[in-house]
């Protein structure tokens, strides 16, 4: 493990990072809670089907 090397790779991409515009961030945010709010409400749809079936059987 070349740890100067390693160091030397990080500082590159630190110094290529760049932080977002508010908008570019707000867009990202509104992204990612629209995911995770699907991914919920399918996992609350399977819960009920699986429930209702359970009932059924």
């Amino acid at each position: 493990m070349d740890v100067k090397y390693d160091l030397n790779s990080y500082v590159r991409v630190l110094k290529l990072a760049s932080t977002p515009a508010w908008g570019e961030f707000s867009q990202i945010a509104k992204i990612a809670g629209a995911g995770i709010f699907l991914v919920g409400f399918l996992g609350f749809v399977i819960f009920v089907v699986m429930t209702l079936l359970q009932g059924v059987i």
